[in-house]
């Protein structure tokens, strides 16, 4: 008996040098990139753990709740570490990130989130760069929410680590996901005694024993199925074209905050200004009074297959997020969304127009 996801013939290294040949181009870099085979956790914390240390003195921009975990870990790897913490409902800008070299200029280490789709925010990484650039400082992105939704651009930013994850908007796998690395970082990664070796975590294994081998042979047997994955949903992207997947993230998120607004109910969007707001997902502000996981629940009950959640942890009580990415980046899911939160305003007697949202969707979307 054969099976079409298990009888495959093994991935060779031509094969997972080729996706990240692909997934390069998609960042339009000339940096090294490491597809890992884990959830983007996985570079995510090796990379600040190979280029952090106990001479490290990091400006960690907090814009949402993964900005606080990045804290977290330049602490545990001995980093002097200042938190540039800005409310969630804005983002932060060029000018916060000067002063704060200002402040302290022994800072040699950015760590900043591009998009937050926990909390619905986007951050200016353009205007940053050139900041960050001028410093001198090593500067670490996530950009595994904005990947595919917006511009994501490592070599022109001065981006010298740069995550991507493939399960949002790229409507990828969660199984693997991706590091560019610049020259520097390597350099920096190399002069660290602490940073991690024969680990799992370690991106100079991948560097001494993948790279500089000429990719010949690979470290350990790949995730088979999520590598094939990710190398479909970047040609799936590249059919498309990615300026038109980021065009429609971008309507995505323009009709859900027009809809919401012109639904009523006491709905408002959670994050102030549209400039600031994330294309990945939109977050939502609950009515005074009414508790957001509860308006989540009663919505889920009138339509299951809306893309909409709670914020996570005390967020849960007031914010509601609406996760238009991948295959949800679409009229239809943000009119169902809508249509679902109205019903359950509805159910608390609140009035609403559910009419009025759906002809803003219409409006708003481009």
């Amino acid at each position: 008996m054969t099976h079409p996801f298990l009888d495959l013939a093994p991935l060779g290294a031509d094969r997972f040098a080729a996706i990240e040949d692909r997934v390069a181009r998609l960042l339009s870099t000339e940096q090294d990139v490491v597809i890992m085979q884990g959830e983007a956790l996985l570079p995510l914390e090796g990379a600040i753990r190979a280029a952090a240390g106990p001479g490290t003195t990091a400006l960690n921009v907090v814009t949402g709740p993964y900005g606080q975990t990045f804290g977290d870990w330049l602490r545990d790897c001995g980093a002097a570490v200042t938190d540039l913490a800005v409310p969630f409902h804005t983002a932060v800008t060029a000018e916060e990130i000067r002063q704060a070299f200002a402040e302290h200029p022994e800072i040699d280490f950015v760590s900043l989130v591009h998009a937050e789709a926990a909390t619905g925010n986007t951050n200016p990484v353009a205007e940053i760069g050139e900041v960050v650039r001028a410093h001198g400082a090593l500067f670490y992105l996530d950009a595994v929410a904005s990947i595919g939704a917006e511009p994501v651009l490592p070599d022109a930013w001065g981006v010298d680590l740069c995550v991507i994850g493939a399960q949002k908007a790229m409507g990828g796998p969660a199984g693997v996901s991706a590091v560019s690395v610049s020259e520097r970082a390597w350099a920096r990664m190399a002069a660290n005694p602490k940073a991690p070796r024969r680990s799992y975590l370690s991106l100079l294994d991948w560097k001494e024993r993948w790279i500089d081998g000429g990719r010949k042979a690979l470290l350990h047997a790949p995730a088979q199925l999520e590598m094939l994955a990710l190398e479909a949903c970047v040609e799936r992207i590249e059919a498309a074209g990615l300026d038109a997947v980021m065009a429609r993230h971008a309507s995505a998120a323009a009709a859900t905050r027009a809809g919401a607004i012109a639904l009523g109910g006491g709905l408002e969007p959670y994050v102030y200004e549209a400039r600031d707001a994330a294309p990945v997902a939109t977050t939502l502000r609950a009515p005074s009074g009414l508790v957001a996981s509860e308006l989540v629940r009663r919505a889920l009950t009138a339509d299951p297959a809306v893309p909409l959640a709670a914020g996570g942890g005390a967020l849960a009580k007031e914010m509601i997020r609406v996760n238009h990415y991948g295959a949800e980046a679409t009229p239809g899911a943000v009119r169902a969304s809508l249509a679902a939160l109205g019903v359950a305003l509805s159910e608390q007697g609140l009035s609403v127009d559910v009419e009025a949202a759906l002809r803003a969707v219409e409006g708003a979307w481009r």
